[in-house]
């Protein structure tokens, strides 16, 4: 296993910055997950730590040992590609053991050890077939195993679902987490999946143009995101929000839908800018009741739960997740939308999370 630690990391092509100043430590044995929107940088600071693009500025650190300018080849990392990156004219067997070949290990070592690894990523039965012959997640189980031979001290994984469908990903993502508790490597995985990073981090790195937005838990990040940015990507669906108006007398924070908010609801004496409401917490309930109204636009109907569409005003859409059958099915009807004090975040004008009496009380 490995630490990774990155001190004031940077990389720029030409006035272009990729990564800014990223500080980040990862601890051994840990699965770290890089996410954030595309081309914020999340996969070039995934090949910095790997050594296939150098760093502009900073220190890489891998087990305490100081990496910057150590070729990709010496980190003693394995990297698994997006596209699998397989040797078409190679058997599977030839796939996974290439790199102890190339390390010069006996003949019988090698079978040896591809065997161990093939049986470990239930590939055993496809040794003698050649990649075309594989579906995609067989390609990837091989991919992983090419990896996994080498016995590296660090596991880094670049989007390496995408290219499966939905079945194969929740396969996919359970052989993954099993592998991580089996091997107890350090890992460090990218992906846009809000489900694979929440399923399978230990820790979740959110990023944004190059810069860490926050570092945490996937339920820390879930319940206490640090500003807005952080509260819009982590959860699906996003976290529905309104711009507030205002303070009215002193007394409370008016919204879209005639959502009136007491004031006293303020931990300390910032002023929101914006409200924010995941759709989980939302209960549809009868025009007139509730804290909000609008107009039920459209039910999105997934068999096990519904989607429920409420327009407030020409730019304000609300997204209600319903489990089972909406209570109101009436399309282009007023129905009021019900939620609770501990259910709100508030942000400021910098879109920084404001904290609120509710949440304090019970976190």
């Amino acid at each position: 296993m490995a630490s990774v630690t990155l001190s004031s990391v940077s990389k720029s092509y030409g006035h272009h910055d990729v990564i800014r100043e990223v500080d980040l430590h990862i601890d051994d044995g840990e699965f770290v997950v890089f996410v954030g929107p595309s081309g914020c940088g999340k996969s070039t600071l995934l090949r910095i730590i790997a050594g296939l693009v150098p760093a502009s500025k900073g220190q890489v650190q891998i087990d305490g040992e100081e990496v910057t300018d150590v070729p990709a080849s010496k980190r003693g990392v394995a990297f698994v590609f997006q596209s699998y990156a397989l040797y078409p004219h190679m058997s599977v067997a030839r796939n996974i053991g290439f790199a102890l070949e190339t390390m010069r290990l006996g003949k019988q070592a090698i079978t040896d050890k591809v065997g161990a690894v093939a049986r470990m990523l239930k590939v055993d039965h496809l040794l003698d077939r050649r990649p075309k012959e594989l579906s995609g997640g067989q390609r990837q189980r091989v991919a992983i195993g090419r990896a996994l031979v080498r016995e590296p001290e660090l596991f880094l994984f670049d989007e390496p679902l995408s290219n499966l469908d939905s079945d194969l990903r929740m396969e996919m993502r359970i052989e993954i987490a099993r592998l991580h508790e089996d091997i107890k490597t350090t890992m460090v995985y990218v992906t846009h999946d809000q489900a694979e990073a929440m399923t399978l981090a230990d820790r979740i790195v959110v990023l944004n143009h190059g810069r860490i937005e926050q570092v945490g838990t996937p339920l820390e990040l879930y319940h206490r995101p640090v500003n807005r940015f952080v509260a819009g990507f982590i959860g699906s669906p996003r976290m529905n929000f309104a711009e507030l108006d205002p303070v009215v007398s002193g007394q409370a924070l008016q919204g879209p839908g005639s959502l009136d908010l007491p004031f006293d609801l303020i931990s300390g004496a910032q002023t929101p800018a914006s409200v924010g409401v995941r759709p989980e917490a939302l209960t549809i309930v009868p025009e007139g009741q509730g804290r909000m109204t609008g107009i039920l636009e459209r039910i999105e109907d997934l068999g096990h739960e519904h989607f429920a569409y409420i327009r407030f005003d020409p730019t304000t859409i609300w997204v209600v997740r319903v489990a089972g059958r909406p209570p109101y099915d009436r399309k282009n009807h007023a129905v009021g939308l019900a939620f609770a004090d501990a259910d709100i975040f508030l942000f400021d004008t910098d879109s920084r999370r404001i904290d609120t009496v509710a949440r304090e009380i019970g976190a």
